[in-house]
């Protein structure tokens, strides 16, 4: 247990690292972070000058309502503004979603994301573990999950670590599997940017048990604005935004978003580059002998060879690379051995492969 606390809880804690280890912040090349890495569209560093010349975005408070950024989230993901509730953040999301829909009990498949559980703890909500078997790929099984009763379900399309993605239709009719059965579906597709076909924020109107987390800070690279939304039906999307504290994103982040969010050239390419990148760096993680797991987001799930110490392995690639993998040992329901890789520009995915293979012939 001790040496799993060792490793930083999340990706990119680059200055923890760099202490730790005495290297230099700027040498360390972070692939623990699944951030795109091409950077912000042009138009976002364009609005966040535009609202810096801007007194009146420093002077006044941002919109309570969040009006601009709502309607903006809604035209791109093809919903109505009423259904969508705005937060500096996944977890404020979620936590006001607890506090709106009152469970007890909730599954939650694992691994996961390790702030699912301490959110439900904070709530004192029980959580039920429901370990996906890495052999049949991490795939959900909607007849295991529905074999006991619980109030609530939490999903995450494309998954994070493993990074499987699940066709909409098995999606879907997991919804309303759960439906049927008066169980609230808390989805996070916090990457299904980089595989939007697959998301389901145009079911929450069909389904009055279906609440979506989404993100755009990963996707267009500005996760320093902190941005996230939830998508449901208009009535619960309106208890959720009452448990929410007032003005949590700040004008100018609303405007950086909206921009963002209006550059289709740039989605379109960070979808098509990704795809491209992440097919090579696979191949070249399964050369080395890794089994590699099938990712429909910006980061690949691998797991070392035999033999290979999964802690020595880690600091030596900080050491020695100065390449920051995320170690995922504290993954609840994850076997050790397993790292995540963000998927980066195509020249930093070959650095990584020369690194990776200089290690462990060691």
């Amino acid at each position: 247990m001790a040496e799993i606390e060792s490793y930083p809880k999340h990706g990119g804690q680059l200055r923890q690292i760099a202490e730790r280890f005495g290297i230099d912040e700027s040498q360390l090349l972070d692939f623990s972070a699944n951030i795109n890495p091409e950077g912000p569209p042009a138009a976002v560093i364009a609005a966040l000058r535009a609202g810096i010349d801007d007194l009146s975005t420093l002077t006044k408070y941002p919109d309570l309502q969040q009006t601009d950024l709502r309607r903006a989230i809604a035209m791109y993901i093809g919903v109505e503004t009423e259904n969508i509730v705005v937060a500096n953040g996944f977890v404020p999301l979620l936590e006001a979603t607890l506090q709106a829909i009152k469970i007890r009990n909730c599954l939650l498949p694992v691994p996961a994301f390790v702030e699912y559980r301490k959110t439900f703890e904070r709530s004192e909500i029980e959580v039920t573990p429901h370990v996906l078997n890495a052999e049949s790929g991490f795939n959900y099984d909607p007849a295991e999950m529905f074999a006991g009763t619980h109030d609530a379900i939490l999903l995450a399309n494309p998954q994070n670590p493993s990074g499987v993605c699940q066709d909409s239709e098995l999606m879907r009719d997991i919804v309303a599997k759960a439906y049927e059965r008066n169980t609230f579906v808390l989805l996070d597709e916090a990457f299904i940017d980089f595989a939007p076909q697959h998301s389901l924020t145009s079911a929450t109107d069909d389904f009055s048990n279906l609440i979506v987390f989404r993100s755009v800070t990963k996707f267009y690279g500005i996760p320093g604005l902190r941005v996230a939304y939830a998508v449901a039906n208009s009535v619960l999307a309106s208890s959720i935004n009452d448990n929410l504290a007032p003005w949590p994103i700040t004008t100018l982040a609303s405007r950086a978003v909206c921009a963002a969010l209006a550059d289709k050239i740039y989605a379109g390419r960070t979808i098509n580059e990704n795809l491209h990148r992440k097919a090579a760096f696979e191949g070249a993680l399964k050369s080395l002998g890794f089994t590699v797991y099938p990712s429909g987001a910006n980061f690949l799930l691998f797991r070392l060879t035999t033999g290979v110490d999964p802690k020595h392995f880690w600091e030596q690639m900080i050491l020695d690379q100065h390449i920051v993998l995320r170690n995922c040992a504290n993954y609840e329901g994850l076997n050790p051995g397993h790292f995540r890789a963000a998927v980066r520009t195509q020249e930093e995915n070959t650095r990584l492969q020369k690194a990776l293979k200089d290690t462990i012939s060691r």
